[in-house]
């Protein structure tokens, strides 16, 4: 219940957002204050309801008779149980993780402008012709670089479609390409990475190509990271290895924090000399050998302890825990972070704050579409790298009205943290991962996406995994999305403390995942306001799947295709609300409501 003896703040949320609202008639009830936030309330109307409840996608040809992505009919909402305990405890629920500040620059807006406000022309100023009768790679990248080497400004592309015969390489900060409209600019790109860089082998061996999870046409990755690119394919190694480089002990430590728990915002040191408001630092958190911190990963609940972990070497290899964050404050020895604490700090893990590998911060690619020359999805892992948009060691960047069409991969989060993906969208032949997040990537946000109906049937031999997270990534957000194809893909890697809300899909997907890299889900999963059209529960209704986690608004769902066993034993002390529920759970999206939990 909640306290009615508690002041109540309200908070303004921008007018496109619809978080937990009062219903009609029932006044200025107030909220408790949890442990160290408070949570906004407005009314929700019924038709803000209906708005948030779908995303507008262009017309696409569809290769299959799936069912239309009709939303359920709108009805009057009902106040989930399970926000109003989260209400009480924001940063240190069970079930629910707090996400409310994932994304650029904690979810601020994206810029309009980058850098300085320089501003290079692509056609003017460096002769890129807007009818696609010559390679405009070599202006765009030029483009690109003078505005970086300045210290940074907007690249803009007039509307027109120019050939690329290479990748576009943004590899300093704050450099912004702009194009006129993701239907008015087009970069038509001819040849794949494996054509332009080479055959670059799995670290896992066999025939597989690394291109499957990584590279895109649009690369977004720090310029002192390229060099090692080429030498690193030739040995069959990956590139670019997390936020400390291909050498795990290429770190320096800057200050040791005492012992804290998740959710605090503020730690102390022992020595903070070294520590600014506005550094960029790296926490970083060992395991032991009895892998407890996995286990606390997992909800630190029996079947964690059960757990085999020591076999499962390719999720070993992704610990250190590495969670890339900004000191915003600093008073004598303590600290505070931008967010709060994703795990505990415990002496057992060496808890340190580090410095990381430098980053690609302020970066972006805006109003533009992606289109590689159309050719047959290739076998499954065996992309040859008609990739879209990757965001590689980067922080705080973004993209927004974008499109990519007839790609291997969409959009890809590699060792990437704090970015947001906004009005982007996927179509055309089909793709192995539309969006995949992967490598210990953090703190994203992707809203407003779309993954559209295939225009051509899938060839014998390939996989469509859908929306993707892996390989201990945490604290990331799919919001308002709009998938005709794919599914929840939880590659296994343990991912941990993610959530997927307000959006719809036709389940039609499959999810992948090395047995070497153990379970599907760690704690604090969320799958909250999800409209599921073809009825298929596979990693949509997760309760019998996901340690201390959350199911909440989902229509009724049966297994078929896909059916996965649960990867831990016992009470996985999960959450079922409003199952099956022609209503609509209150609030409509858990990102948006958690947008207004101040923070301490």
């Amino acid at each position: 219940m909640l306290a009615a003896n508690v002041h109540m703040n309200v908070i303004h949320i921008h007018e496109r957002r619809f978080g937990y609202g009062d219903a009609p008639g029932d006044g200025k009830r107030r909220l408790r204050r949890g442990d160290r936030g408070v949570v906004a309330r407005r009314t929700v109307l019924g038709g803000a309801v209906a708005a948030a409840a779908s995303v507008a996608t262009a017309g696409t040809a569809r290769a299959s008779a799936a069912p239309p992505l009709e939303a359920r009919p709108v009805r009057p909402v009902r106040d989930a149980a399970l926000w109003r305990e989260f209400a009480a405890t924001p940063f240190t629920h069970p079930q629910i993780p707090f996400v409310g500040r994932a994304g650029y620059r904690a979810g601020s807006g994206l810029p309009r402008r980058g850098g300085r406000g320089l501003v290079i022309d692509v056609v003017r100023d460096h002769g890129a012709r807007p009818d696609g009768s010559a390679d405009a790679a070599p202006a765009i990248n030029r483009a690109i670089a003078a505005a970086g080497e300045r210290g940074g400004g907007t690249v803009t592309i007039p509307a027109g479609t120019y050939r690329i015969d290479d990748v576009i390489r943004i590899g300093h900060n704050d450099v912004v390409v702009r194009g006129a409209g993701s239907g008015a600019t087009t970069l038509y790109a001819t040849r794949s990475l494996t054509e332009l860089i080479g055959v670059y082998g799995s670290r896992y061996g066999g025939d597989k190509s690394s291109w499957s999870w990584a590279g895109g046409l649009i690369w977004l990755c720090p310029k002192d990271r390229w060099a090692s690119l080429t030498d690193a394919i030739r040995a069959r190694e990956w590139p670019f290895e997390g936020w400390t480089g291909n050498r795990r002990d290429a770190w320096r430590t800057l200050a040791v924090p005492a012992p804290a728990r998740r959710g605090d915002r503020t730690v102390t040191v022992a020595d903070a000399r070294n520590l600014r408001p506005g550094q960029l630092v790296l926490l970083r958190l060992a395991d032991d050998t009895g892998h407890t911190l996995l286990q606390h990963m997992a909800g630190d609940g029996a079947g964690a302890r059960a757990y085999t972990w020591a076999d499962k070497t390719k999720l070993t290899s992704y610990v250190p825990y590495e969670w890339p964050v900004r000191v915003t404050g600093v008073r004598g020895r303590r600290i505070t972070l931008e967010r709060p604490l994703p795990l505990d700090l415990r002496p057992e893990w060496d808890p340190r704050l580090t410095t990381l590998v430098t980053p690609l911060t302020g970066s972006g690619v805006a109003g533009l579409t992606l289109e590689a020359v159309e050719k047959p999805q290739a076998p499954h892992l065996l992309d040859q790298g008609y990739n879209g948009l990757a965001f590689q060691c980067a922080y705080d960047c973004w993209a927004d009205d974008v499109t990519v069409r007839h790609v291997d991969n969409g959009f890809g989060l590699i060792g990437a943290s704090a970015c947001t993906l906004r009005r982007t969208k996927v179509e055309g032949r089909g793709a192995h991962h539309p969006y995949y997040c992967r490598e210990g990537s953090h703190d994203n946000l992707v809203e407003d996406f779309t993954i559209s109906a295939r225009t051509t049937p899938a060839p014998a031999g390939t996989q469509l995994h859908g929306i993707n997270v892996e390989g201990l990534s945490s604290y990331n957000v799919w919001s308002r999305g709009r998938m005709e194809t794919g599914t929840f893909d939880s590659h296994r890697g343990m991912p941990f403390a993610d959530v997927r809300t307000d959006i719809t899909v036709n389940n039609d997907g499959v999810h992948g995942g090395d047995a070497s890299a153990g379970p599907l889900f760690g704690a604090r999963f969320t799958h909250w306001n999800i409209r599921v059209t073809n009825e298929r529960a596979g990693l949509m209704k997760i309760d019998g799947l996901a340690p201390y986690s959350a199911t909440v608004g989902i229509n009724e769902v049966r297994e078929f295709g896909q059916i996965d066993v649960p990867d831990f034993t016992g009470d996985l002390r999960t959450r079922l609300e409003a199952y099956g529920s022609p209503e609509t759970v209150r609030p409509a999206n858990l990102y948006e409501a958690q947008r207004g939990v101040r923070l301490r």
